[in-house]
């Protein structure tokens, strides 16, 4: 068992607007807002936090612009225990923005992508000792498609798994469909994947996740095994999917089988919404633990 797991997360770094309204805005509609704030976001960055408080040896690859955002991510990142080595800063670029809207205990985004858009290939490549050192590698669809390519390349080609997030979703080349180790779309996801040509040779490598129904997986006997979600008073779904995906990479990477790993991640997930904002409400191991050990009494 591997106690401290090496977890590479390659992905994008944002700062999060935050606006509380009572009710969604319709089209061409204005309505007051709430609260506001800003947190730090991005499903690169809020994956990597995930997976360092729950234990693992976490470095980050991604881009942020040299601004007051991005100086301010650098702190935090230091201040979570996070190796950002592989952090490259762009001048005259934008740190991503993603502005969110609450309403009803639901949210909608819209991302900016700024420096996360320079994440190439070769900007990767400056980062690869960092990578191909790790026990595992996390990737999400907010930064460009040519370096999750690469970086599943990478991994395949060194013994890595791979575990890919794939959202927001877009079409997924073949080579990603067939190198990467695993898939953990949400039920939309998993849906849009069921029209490429080859899903039926990669539905092994799905783990679809059902928010408060759980999530499932197909085992190498092709039976639907499901995993139950945890039932809990829900604040702020805002990062609940990037909390999973955090703890499911530091489980497969500490030997959990994927029963385990998925009923620890969804245990994080379940801790993680009853707090506001996508990083503010992310467990740490012993807050899991503690809480699997109360709802198993």
């Amino acid at each position: 068992m591997n106690d401290h797991p090496k977890v590479c997360v390659v992905g994008s770094i944002n700062m999060d607007m935050v606006t509380a309204v009572d009710k969604m805005p319709g089209q061409g509609e204005t309505v007051l807002g709430g609260t506001f704030r800003t947190n730090p976001g991005g499903k690169g960055a809020n994956q990597a936090v995930a997976a360092a408080r729950l234990g693992a040896e976490v470095s980050l690859v991604g881009a942020i612009g040299d601004d007051p955002f991005g100086k301010m991510l650098l702190k935090h990142f230091d201040l979570e225990n996070i190796k950002r080595e592989g952090i490259q800063i762009f001048s005259e670029t934008s740190t991503g923005i993603a502005t969110i809207i609450i309403s009803e205990n639901d949210n909608r985004i819209i991302v900016s992508s700024g420096a996360n858009s320079k994440l190439t290939p070769e900007i990767v490549e400056a980062s690869k000792e960092v990578i191909i050192k790790s026990d595992i590698i996390l990737l999400q669809f907010e930064i460009p498609m040519e370096t999750i390519s690469y970086i599943v390349n990478l991994g395949y080609e060194h013994h890595i798994p791979v575990i890919v997030n794939p959202a927001p979703y877009k079409y997924i080349p073949e080579n990603i469909l067939t190198k990467a180790t695993f898939f953990t779309p949400n039920e939309g996801e998993a849906f849009s994947m069921r029209s490429m040509p080859l899903y039926e040779s990669i539905t092994n490598k799905l783990i679809t996740t059902k928010g408060k129904h759980g999530a499932e997986f197909i085992t190498p006997t092709c039976e639907v095994k499901s995993v139950h979600a945890y039932a809990v008073s829900v604040k702020d779904t805002t990062g609940a999917g990037d909390t999973f995906n955090g703890a499911f990479a530091v489980e497969i990477a500490r030997g959990k089988s994927l029963s385990e790993a998925i009923n620890f991640a969804n245990a994080a997930a379940a801790l993680s919404v009853g707090k506001v904002g996508a990083q503010a409400g992310m467990p740490k191991r012993d807050e899991v633990n503690e809480f699997l050990v109360k709802v198993q009494k």
